[in-house]
């Protein structure tokens, strides 16, 4: 296909699960009956499978309630959703409150993920909904109001206003697109960004901060990314433990603002963050009525609202970049941005997948196999408009991440270990390969045209991506295998037909299973008297055949034992089947117009 970025761009339609909201509420009060969610209902298996399992001491007591048997008056958001209604429970997502905390600062996308609309009083049925974005679309979220508590108290995230429930029913929301309350706990603040927002995220290393950091982090929050930021460990003993001057080690806070204030006749640089819970505030230069603020004018100290034990605290910004290891922030989608003054990202995103056998290559240190991995081609034509860094060149953000990696905690099973190759001549890629959902990095290319390569580190290993690159000029993307390339296919289909039907003969089929022995001693490199999958592609080439992808895993999924390797008998097979599949000129011709309607749609759609 033609380079097209506006055919791949995020679909933005909103994606509605079995469940719909409106039809579901409609019922109950059509019956006068309150909803009960059976898909994810007031269970022990809700809650979790391991520490906050069936016979957990962690859920001894636990019973679910709605909030008008919780209090007399129950509200779902009061006097707007604001950053101290985010308070942490017993559950370690820190990383998640602190995304929420980021989100109320930005009605318009707080709206998108919390519909309006919403209430105890008119047209109560006791269900809810949110939207989150999962792998490139927005899924909408139904649920009960029946929430876990002990002791007639709400057990994980709650309002600091006794009354106000819209953060509990987000979180449980939330728990239930990943399966359960307990594969919420720990993360980082950007998947939480992302799932909010649909952008995309990239971290900074505060140790290593460049000098336009600050002006960076002013200009993110104008434009209403969100940002979080957190102190490393150097191990598991140090999980959440409070420094002297009462900052949490391993957890997540969220930045809510940076400003500069003037100081017995100088500008000092300003960064306020949020400790998700509601409590335990920096004790340092700047923080609550500390006497850093006796020198501030009081119509500035007023703006910047600098008092009160709330969670929320003000901090110098070069204490800000001593004492907090890393800084994320989240930026937005074109679609996510209200305002028209804005500036806008244009972006591309695929969705892939890495197959045992045919597409899962591993990393650079694999050179038999990588080669196999999925391709992605982005053309750069036009550099930045006045760059904040002051380098020429196109800046593009590149960010793979691998799906559904929360649900499979239940069953034990790990993420897989990710990273990205940028290629003109292996001009880039990312810094390290790393087993979390997303890595993501920023780069500044000179125009021209780079392929992208994802993988795995280690070969063989199977799961399902989605490719997101952002752009600060308008880009175009394709994937490497394109319509064309399967006539190329064919001909070489034909070229094979015709030799072999030319050499019927006797001693002609000698000679050709004479070379397919020759070509499959040349591929089994280890003389195991098998080839894997991989050694299948380059043999099944030499042997007349080019075969794509798809093609390959139909092969592989046909021929190949459990262990994905294949012996001489199913070589000689696979061959003479894929001849025979193009003996008959009328089913060549079939094929042809298969082949060129799929065109044709495609061409059509993406017009």
């Amino acid at each position: 296909l033609p380079y097209s970025s506006s055919y791949f761009k995020t679909s933005i339609i909103l994606t509605q699960t079995q469940q719909d909201y409106q039809t579901l509420k409609q019922e109950c009060l059509a019956k006068k009956t309150l909803f009960c969610d059976p898909t994810f209902p007031a269970e022990s298996d809700s809650l979790g499978y391991n520490e906050l399992g069936r016979y957990s001491s962690k859920t001894r007591g636990v019973q679910w309630k709605r909030p008008k048997e919780l209090c007399s008056n129950p509200e779902f958001i009061v006097d707007g959703a604001k950053r101290t209604d985010i308070c942490q429970g017993a559950l370690g997502d820190c990383w998640l409150l602190a995304a929420i905390a980021s989100l109320t600062l930005d009605n318009a996308i707080l709206e998108r993920v919390v519909p309006p609309g919403q209430s105890f009083i008119e047209d109560y049925a006791g269900i809810f909904h949110f939207q989150f974005w999962q792998y490139g679309e927005w899924v909408d979220v139904v649920i009960d109001d029946r929430l876990p508590t002990r002791d007639g108290k709400l057990l994980f995230v709650h309002s600091a206003e006794g009354s106000e429930f819209w953060s509990a029913l987000l979180e449980k929301a939330y728990a239930k697109l990943n399966g359960s309350y307990e594969a919420l706990s720990g993360g980082s603040t950007t998947e939480g960004f992302e799932d909010f927002t649909g952008g995309i995220a990239e971290n900074h290393d505060l140790s290593k901060a460049p000098p336009y950091l600050f002006k960076l982090m002013q200009k993110a929050l104008t434009l209403g990314s969100l940002l979080g930021c957190s102190i490393d460990i150097t191990s598991s003993y140090e999980t959440e433990a409070v420094t002297s001057l009462k900052l949490v080690k391993g957890h997540a806070y969220s930045v809510t603002g940076a400003e500069e204030v003037h100081s017995y006749g100088r500008l000092v640089q300003l960064v306020r963050i949020r400790n998700p819970w509601g409590q335990v505030e920096w004790t340092g230069p700047w923080s609550d009525n500390s006497k850093e603020w006796n020198s501030v004018q009081p119509e500035e100290k007023a703006k910047l609202d600098y008092s009160g034990e709330d969670g929320e605290f003000w901090m110098a910004y070069s204490d800000f970049i001593q004492q907090f290891s890393k800084l994320e922030i989240c930026n937005l989608t074109p679609d996510t941005l209200s305002s028209e003054d804005a500036s806008r990202w244009n972006y591309n995103q695929f969705e892939g997948n890495w197959r045992v056998g045919s597409t899962a290559g591993g990393c650079r240190n694999n050179p038999a196999t990588f080669c196999s991995n999925p391709q992605y081609v982005i053309k750069l034509e036009e550099e930045d408009d006045d760059p904040h860094d002051g380098e020429d060149g196109c800046t593009i953000l590149v960010g793979l991440m691998q799906k559904d990696g929360r649900k499979d905690k239940r069953f034990g099973r790990d993420l897989n270990t990710i990273g990205f190759a940028i290629y003109k001549r292996s001009i880039a890629g990312s810094n390290t390969f790393i087993n979390l959902r997303e890595v993501s990095e920023r780069f500044k290319l000179p125009p021209g045209e780079y392929v992208i390569i994802p993988s795995t580190f280690e070969p063989h290993r199977k799961g399902s991506f989605v490719l997101r690159v952002f752009t600060e000029k308008e880009a175009a993307a394709r994937f490497v295998q394109s319509f064309f390339f399967f006539f190329f296919c064919i001909f070489q289909y034909l070229h094979f037909f015709f030799f072999f039907k030319k050499s019927m003969g006797l001693n002609h089929i000698v000679l050709i299973l004479d070379h397919m022995v020759e070509v499959f001693k040349k591929h089994d490199t280890d003389n195991s008297g098998t080839m894997s999958s991989h050694e299948m592609r380059d043999a099944v080439k030499e042997a007349g055949f080019q075969l794509n992808n798809e093609v390959l895993e139909v092969i592989i999924s046909r021929y190949a034992n459990q262990q994905y390797a294949i012996d001489f008998d199913c070589f000689v097979g696979c061959l003479i089947r894929l001849e025979m599949l193009f003996r008959n000129t009328g089913r060549i011709y079939t094929v042809f117009q298969q082949v060129w309607r799929l065109v044709d749609y495609k061409r059509k759609d993406s017009v």
